[in-house]
């Protein structure tokens, strides 16, 4: 039974293309200029700022929550006696 000749140079073509694509990987990228680095900079505090400001949204109103909660459910926590249920 005979190979066709494509069987024949595909693993020799694979093997090509895996060390092509890992001396790809291994490129290093330029250093960023300054002005993307002050970007990035001024991106991340722009970042900070609004999740600073987002955690203490989410603080007020876990607070709010807290509060009406405990409002609404003072009866059902007061101590019952178990004595008085029984009778």
């Amino acid at each position: 039974m005979k190979m066709p000749n494509v069987w024949k140079f595909l693993p020799a073509v694979m093997v090509c293309c895996v060390v092509g694509m890992a001396g790809m990987a291994s490129a290093k990228l330029p250093p960023p200029s300054d002005e993307a680095k002050a970007k990035a900079a001024e991106a991340k505090a722009k970042s900070d700022e609004a999740a600073k400001k987002d955690a203490e949204n989410l603080g007020k109103s876990q607070d709010r929550v807290a509060d009406r909660y405990k409002k609404q459910n003072k009866t059902a926590a007061a101590p019952t006696k178990v004595a008085d249920k029984k009778k």
